[in-house]
């Protein structure tokens, strides 16, 4: 594919990093390429929104996250607002979202110029609220604790149709999650929550969030949910340190909503994206979060082995009851291509005659 600007974000704590953003930017130079850094600030200085940043870098058609998922969930915020591609290369340590090893970079945008790679689309979320969002200005203290200084508040979409009980449609999208959270460590939100426009319960807690199923290995699974496949379509609510006895994540639909509208004796709550504080939530107001209808476009050079990915991220080991009763291969053992009754599913391909290693001859890390 052609690639005539590529956007550069990266985590400039990791010096090499920084060391192969001058390798990318070379590269760009013996291709004639066009490369800006973008989400770039200074010390005090205000981030722009996703549409400012990509405008005042030309509308980049890719790009390039370099650092670990959080400098990925940088990189969505930007390449889902214009659907570009979005190309992750992992100098981090857990590395859920970016696949392509440190090592490989200059070879993926080799790839991606000459189309060797697969194009996969990720759920974002997106919101409705009852009002626009604003951030206090005591809460500044709190923004600058971070390490990289806040987002703006979203703006309301261009054209948003409002009123009859709707209210305004967030400018925002997120990757991960997008989280109703206390401020205050005695506080709690409490918040009615309803699927598809019907009340399940009210919950008094932490937190509740609303993640996509990439978003489940994040801030979900920490807090107790399940673990979904990001070829699923579905949205996973998960209350956090619930006060009630039904405490368990709850999986809609993509086109069911989920709302969340604070109890009039609730305390005041945040509303986190992807980790970025974003407004603030009073007793009375309300979120709804649905799938977005973009999605993110993420350079893949090859299958994803998210179940592989999962076993060794998360250091996953086998119960120690099974250690005598023989060795395991690390992918279901086949050797010719499935029946017909099979075609349709994602298997992994293997030629006839191929042996796959057993995991007591793979190193636990190589999982």
């Amino acid at each position: 594919m052609t690639v005539e600007r590529i956007g550069l974000v990266v985590h400039k704590g990791r010096p090499e990093a920084v060391a192969a953003a001058r390798s990318v930017r070379a590269w760009c130079v013996d291709h004639a390429v066009q490369c800006t850094e973008i989400d770039v600030w200074n010390a005090g200085e205000q981030r722009r929104s996703a549409r400012e940043e990509m405008a005042a870098a030309g509308n980049p058609d890719l790009i390039v996250a370099l650092g670990g998922d959080g400098t990925f969930l940088r990189g969505a915020r930007l390449a889902a607002h214009n659907g570009s591609l979005l190309l992750g290369i992992d100098f981090g340590h857990v590395g859920f979202l970016t696949e392509v090893p440190a090592h490989d970079a200059l070879q993926a945008l080799d790839a991606v110029r000459e189309s060797r790679i697969t194009v996969e689309e990720r759920m974002l979320l997106t919101m409705r609220a009852s009002r626009p969002f604003s951030l206090p200005e005591e809460l500044g203290p709190l923004l600058r604790y971070g390490r990289r200084p806040s987002l703006p508040p979203p703006q309301v979409q261009p054209g948003c149709e409002a009123g009859g009980g709707w209210g305004v449609a967030l400018d925002l999208l997120g990757l991960n999650e997008v989280v109703v959270e206390k401020f205050a460590r005695d506080g709690r939100v409490s918040a009615a929550v309803y699927f598809a426009g019907r009340l399940l319960a009210c919950y008094a807690g932490d937190a509740l969030l609303v993640a996509t199923p990439t978003g489940s290995t994040a801030y979900s699974f920490a807090a107790g949910g399940p673990v979904v496949s990001p070829r699923t379509q579905a949205l996973v609510f998960t209350p956090v340190a619930a006060h009630m006895v039904f405490k368990r994540s709850v999986l809609a639909a993509p086109d069911e909503p989920i709302a969340m509208r604070l109890l009039p004796h609730s305390g005041s709550a945040a509303v986190s994206v992807d980790g970025q504080i974003r407004g603030v939530l009073d007793p009375g107001d309300w979120i709804g979060v649905y799938a977005a209808p973009s999605r993110l476009r993420v350079v893949r050079l090859g299958p994803t082995d998210f179940y592989g990915r999962l076993r060794q991220r998360l250091r996953l080991t086998d119960a120690p009851a099974t250690a005598s009763d023989g060795e395991v291969p690390s992918a279901w053992p086949l050797t010719a291509p499935p029946p017909h009754d099979l075609e349709h599913l994602n298997l992994p391909a293997l030629q006839a005659g191929t042996h796959l290693p057993t995991t007591a001859q793979r190193a636990d890390g190589d999982a």
